[in-house]
């Protein structure tokens, strides 16, 4: 009988930022030569030994999914938190949505994000795992708390919630990023009225015909 021991990464503040200082340099490199970057390099980097860098992580995919979950946390940790705040606040569903919009935008498109998400999509088919941490820390991570308040306004009328969800990130966001991607920029004017005409298609589709 074969058995397996779970591993347990160091705990503790010196081990703490080890953690951090690993996670840093693994983003430089990964971003500056790609996931070909080899451990040994990460570990110099962060000034750490090889050993420890893996007393921190299985491996190089787990070590990415980390440096993928910290990049979405900064870059839209502090939208959900806005979101949340105003749909507490604020019945004015348009505005929440238009503001939730722009700051998706804003987070996404930064180039460390955008170069993530092009390495993410050259190495999803050997890790599909890279592939799931992005969409979970991306606009996925929205989608429950954006279910619930479009589901409890009486005047919308959204028979599939998952397919709403996309056609709204199709309106509101995809096309930045795809622009972004492929090496080029939308304009302050164009980006402002994909959004906002953007949310009007998408409350004006899903008003109850009553109301």
């Amino acid at each position: 009988m074969t058995t397996t021991t779970r591993r347990t990464p160091p705990s503790g503040e010196r081990a703490a930022r080890k953690r951090a200082a690993i996670v840093r340099a693994a983003h430089e490199l990964f971003l500056e030569q790609g996931f070909g970057t080899g451990m040994d390099a990460i570990a110099a980097a962060a000034g750490v030994s090889k050993v420890t860098v893996y007393n921190h992580f299985a491996g190089k995919e787990e070590l990415f999914v980390e440096v993928v979950n910290q990049a979405l946390g900064q870059a839209l940790g502090r939208t959900m938190r806005a979101m949340r705040e105003r749909l507490r606040a604020d019945d004015d569903l348009a505005g929440v949505l238009t503001a939730t919009a722009r700051d998706w935008v804003a987070g996404l498109v930064r180039p460390e994000v955008l170069a993530l998400r092009a390495l993410i999509t050259a190495e999803a088919r050997r890790f599909p795992e890279l592939g799931r941490a992005w969409r979970e820390q991306g606009p996925d991570r929205f989608s429950e708390p954006l279910a619930e308040a479009l589901a409890a306004r009486d005047d919308l009328d959204i028979p599939d919630m998952e397919l709403a969800i996309t056609q709204f990130y199709a309106l509101v966001l995809y096309p930045h990023i795809v622009h972004h991607g492929y090496g080029g920029r939308l304009d302050p004017e164009l980006t402002d009225g994909l959004i906002t005409t953007g949310v009007d298609m998408f409350l004006t589709y899903y008003r109850r015909r009553d109301a």
